[in-house]
């Protein structure tokens, strides 16, 4: 099955496309199940996100199906360490299928804004990477989401993990594993400058080896990029020796055939 659960749409104030667009797409493509996880309101960031005025007339226009699709509704939400209160009890219980759990900043840090470049080189590859991990690891540790959002997003300019870190991000996978989450195989990577799905080849064949269940997701921020780099990704997966992706219904995990 052709699976994809990771998109956005005009509610996030920073994509394009309706909810209406995007699923003619997905149907287009051959898309068998597909999910919507527009940014999570937060009192933080705003201009990037959902409001949360705007979050229950989302969830209200998500269908269940679209013709031959199974629709699915999701929430991407931001985790910041040490601002666990900015999440918020409307944001986590909400009626969704899933919620994504993402890392996209450190302190009011937004690692991956290509206008602040400039703070990797102030606070260094290292730190940075040790506090991504301790962020994942935490977030993890809540309980509160279904799946890993991008693992190692903070490659995304070419500033890859330090060897030095290989163990912390091996305990990282595995309080994954251990609190039964899924990790999200995220297309956007190949249409950066990495060209790289998130995460690597060498993290997804731990993952493998660990046992931890994958899913799939375009990141789409835009309807002609749903799909994009779907074949490689399946490839890869293939490759490693992973044969399922997870979907979730109502927060509930079921494992479908990799297609």
């Amino acid at each position: 099955m052709r699976v994809d659960l990771h998109n956005h749409t005009t509610y996030c104030n920073h994509a394009s496309g309706s909810i209406e667009s995007y699923l003619q797409r997905a149907k287009s493509l051959g898309i068998d199940i597909f999910g919507f996880s527009c940014h999570a309101p937060m009192h933080f960031d705003e201009k990037y996100r959902m409001s949360f005025l705007d979050m229950p007339d989302y969830l209200a226009q998500i269908p269940k199906s679209y013709e031959s699709v199974e629709v699915l509704r999701a929430l991407e939400v931001d985790y910041i360490l040490g601002r666990e209160d900015l999440l918020d009890q409307s944001v986590l219980h909400a009626d969704v299928d899933y919620l994504i759990g993402s890392v996209h900043f450190l302190d009011d840090w937004g690692f991956d804004n290509p206008e602040f470049l400039g703070k990797w080189q102030k606070i260094g590859v290292f730190a940075t990477w040790d506090k991504y991990l301790s962020s994942l690891q935490s977030m993890a540790k809540t309980g509160y989401f279904q799946i890993v959002g991008h693992f190692d997003l903070p490659k995304l300019f070419g500033d890859v993990m330090p060897q030095s870190l290989n163990t912390k991000m091996l305990e990282t996978l595995q309080i994954i594993k251990d609190m039964d989450m899924v990790l999200e195989v995220n297309a956007a990577g190949l249409r950066k400058n990495i060209k790289e799905q998130y995460p690597s080849y060498e993290i997804l064949k731990k993952a493998k080896e660990m046992n931890i269940h994958i899913t799939m997701g375009s990141d789409a921020h835009d309807t002609q990029q749903v799909g994009f780099g779907y074949e490689t990704c399946i490839e890869i997966l293939r490759d490693i020796g992973f044969d399922k992706l997870a979907i979730f219904r109502n927060k509930k995990k079921f494992l479908v055939d990799l297609g």
